[in-house]
């Protein structure tokens, strides 16, 4: 292995103060005599190479956690990284090093989604720590490779407690506990950090009084107890923030000196310009700029610059291509959840001569989406994926604009209602297609809600959108009503005859609607979050407390609970043992249909003020499982997942003992009551 942190050393030793300082920019320029060519830093990978034209577009990250598997997130991300690396290709070898071409992706965003109303959940792995940390873990490993060079460099990103409000993001004071910082908001950071992420990107609000990005408690953690070897970088223009908003300093170069000292390396943003002068005026001294330099060059170096590397023949051909879709196909399938059924799915082509599709996302990209994407170049809608499978008339309606009253400008409000209650009333059964869309929800600046700063005010759907399903179910006609969103959203009704979240589920999710649909497949996913039942019953979008919040915490105002979903099939955990840190399930497909399923492992530890009040996930798996197939399971938990985390932040073993829980679901009653089985349990003392 190269000595990259010598190299790096070398080429600092060499530098100006001037040319040290430069590197430290997200946009760092070129140091010709020393053959460092330009470097943009900000890239992007959440689902797909974003904003950098063409690109595979999977499933936003909220759907890729939906399905549960490592090993399917981890594909993806080495297809992200392929794609990346050949369009960095070409575009270095044209001169191009602009913004978005790099090979610094900003992702994972390991961020806890703890309140629903966040309009960023959608870019996180759900609600729970051991998932986040799991997928993320997989998603980094999938994007760095394992080769002599790192494919690309994977950003874990937001550090940390970062999860809304957006309006205030600037100069919010989030107020944490130690025990919930480590226990939940820091879990997968650390995790991440142990499978080698190589870049952590700060979060914009100020954490119990500190601003994120120059946190002394948050550094001492993450370069003293998790020896952090990688590089920090901020988030965009969260520098500023220190004597603009936070007003913990008083001028660029005083916030400049603040960051760099504790260990922030790269300012996305605009205030290290003034790093020179923060030098000059004994603000900072020159020995924390080469650290950071150091630091820069050693990333860059690992990436290939300035020599060759086993990635530089990836070539143009496969961004995009019919291989990668596939992949984005399958995630699609699998991250679907089916939350009601009551016997009409999977419809019967044979018995359906016409079928309705109704709904403002029914014909929409932007729903396939979601924030942080690239661009297909084929995008299946749910209209054009059903119109494909279903084969016989399909009648169209969009039924209502997606948040506005009216689709068009100078008509009465409603335009589009009765054009759908005729659909409906035409149709043997009707598809009706609702939701949100990255424009209703998301990062403060980048949505049109912006009364809401991308954030959403309650759960419900906007009003036109729930009078469209009043009035179509009012029809009477076999309704299965397919959810488009990032987050937790109550349709309103439980009317319908079928549920289905599609989440954004990237540019095949029409394709994947129609195979789960009409029973190519069987659905699969699981829900990565709880959806509730209504805002009102939520804690204060400004408290960070735990209590009140995530199927671990929740006691009630539970729509759907956290690991549910549904399949076309009857599987269940039969027997369940436990030795040596092993669990060993018995499980059995009962029904008519083949399916992938999801293992789920939970433990709730006895005897102990500091355990989490239900449970939490310590295991997961996803299995395919034939019709009256039975198997055996195995899965290792880890130590920790048998540990309570006490008011100080330390993890120890406490407590008489724990039980552990087996299932398709959670042991709760709502998912005993919804699926229709419970979960295989055994009790072990200490």
């Amino acid at each position: 292995m190269k000595s990259f942190k010598e190299q790096a050393k070398r080429l600092v030793s060499e530098m100006t103060l001037e040319e040290k300082c430069s590197q430290l920019r997200y946009d760092s320029p070129a140091v010709t005599r020393l053959g460092i060519d330009s470097y943009n830093w900000w890239n992007e990978g959440l689902h797909g190479v974003a904003r950098a034209g063409t690109a595979t577009v999977f499933p936003q990250a909220i759907a890729m956690a939906a399905a549960f598997d490592t090993e399917l997130i981890f594909k993806a991300a080495d297809i992200i990284s392929t794609e990346a690396r050949a369009k960095y290709n070409y575009a270095h070898k044209r001169g191009d090093n602009d913004i978005y071409k790099g090979l610094t992706l900003w992702s994972p965003n390991v961020n806890i989604f703890r309140d629903p109303r966040w309009g960023r959940g959608q870019e996180t792995y759900g609600e729970d720590p051991f998932l986040t940390a799991a997928l993320g873990t997989a998603f980094v490993k999938g994007l760095q490779g394992n080769g002599e060079y790192l494919k690309t460099a994977a950003c874990a990103k937001h550090f940390a407690v970062h999860s809304g409000p957006e309006a205030v993001r600037h100069e919010f004071n989030a107020l944490v506990s130690e025990k919930d910082l480590r226990e939940t908001y820091l879990y997968a950071f650390e995790k991440l950090t142990e499978a080698g992420v190589q870049g952590i990107m700060g979060a914009y609000n100020r954490v119990n009084g500190e601003p994120a990005c120059a946190s002394a408690h948050l550094m001492d953690i993450l370069y003293n107890e998790w020896n952090y070897d990688g590089y920090f970088v901020s988030d965009c223009w969260a520098i500023r923030d220190f004597h603009t908003h936070h007003m913990v300093t008083s001028t660029a170069e005083e916030s400049a000196a603040m960051a760099i000292s504790s260990g922030c390396d790269i300012n996305c943003g605009n205030t290290y310009l003034h790093a020179v002068k923060a030098v000059r005026d004994g603000l900072l001294e020159e020995k924390y700029i080469d650290r950071s330099a150091a630091k820069a060059l050693e990333i860059r170096l690992k990436l290939g610059m300035g020599a060759k590397t086993e990635y530089d023949d990836i070539s143009f051909d496969c961004i995009d291509c019919d291989e990668h879709n596939a992949a984005s196909l399958e995630l699609a399938q699998k991250s679907m959840v089916l939350l009601k059924n009551d016997g009409i799915l999977p419809l019967d082509k044979s018995r359906i001569k016409k079928l309705g599709v109704i709904g403002p996302n029914a014909d929409s990209r932007a729903a396939l989406y979601g924030n942080y994407c690239g661009t297909s170049s084929r995008c299946i809608t749910f209209l054009e994926g059903i119109r494909e499978e279903f084969g016989g008339r399909v009648y169209y309606s969009e039924g209502c604009h997606l948040y506005k009253d009216s689709c068009e400008n100078l008509a009465l409000p409603y335009d589009r209602l009765s054009e759908a209650e005729e659909v409906a009333a035409n149709s043997d059964a009707v598809i009706l297609c609702v939701g949100l869309d990255a424009g209703l929800e998301g990062e403060e600046g980048d949505t049109g809600n912006s009364y809401a700063a991308g954030d959403k005010t309650d759960l419900q759907l906007p009003k036109a959108q729930q009078l469209l399903i009043e009035r179509v179910l009012k029809a009477g006609k076999p309704t299965v009503i397919v959810l488009a969103s990032g987050s937790c959203v109550n349709v309103g009704t439980d009317k319908m005859n079928a549920l289905i979240s599609a989440w954004y589920p990237g540019a095949m999710g029409g394709r994947a609607l129609a195979d789960i649909i009409f029973g190519k497949i069987s659905p699969s996913g699981k829900l990565p979050v709880t959806f509730y039942r209504s805002a009102e019953g939520l804690p204060d979008f400004e408290d960070y407390s735990m209590r009140g919040r995530t199927y671990r915490y929740t006691q009630d105002n539970i729509l759907y609970p956290f690991g549910y979903g549904l399949t076309y099939s009857e599987c269940r955990a039969e027997s369940l043992s436990f030795s040596n840190g092993k669990a060993v399930c018995t499980v059995k497909n009962n029904g008519n249909y083949n399916t992938d399923e999801v293992l789920q492992l939970y433990v709730k530890i006895h005897g102990s003020d500091f355990a989490v009040p239900n449970y939490s996930l310590c295991g997961f798996k996803r299995i395919s499982l034939k019709s009256g197939e039975s198997r055996t399971v195995e899965l290792e938990i880890p130590n920790e997942s048998f540990m309570v985390v006490d008011s100080c932040g330390k993890r120890r073993k406490e407590g008489t003992g724990f039980t552990l829980y087996a299932g398709f679901s959670q042991p709760d009653k709502l998912s005993c009551v919804l699926t229709g089985s419970g979960c295989a349990e055994i009790s072990c003392s200490f």
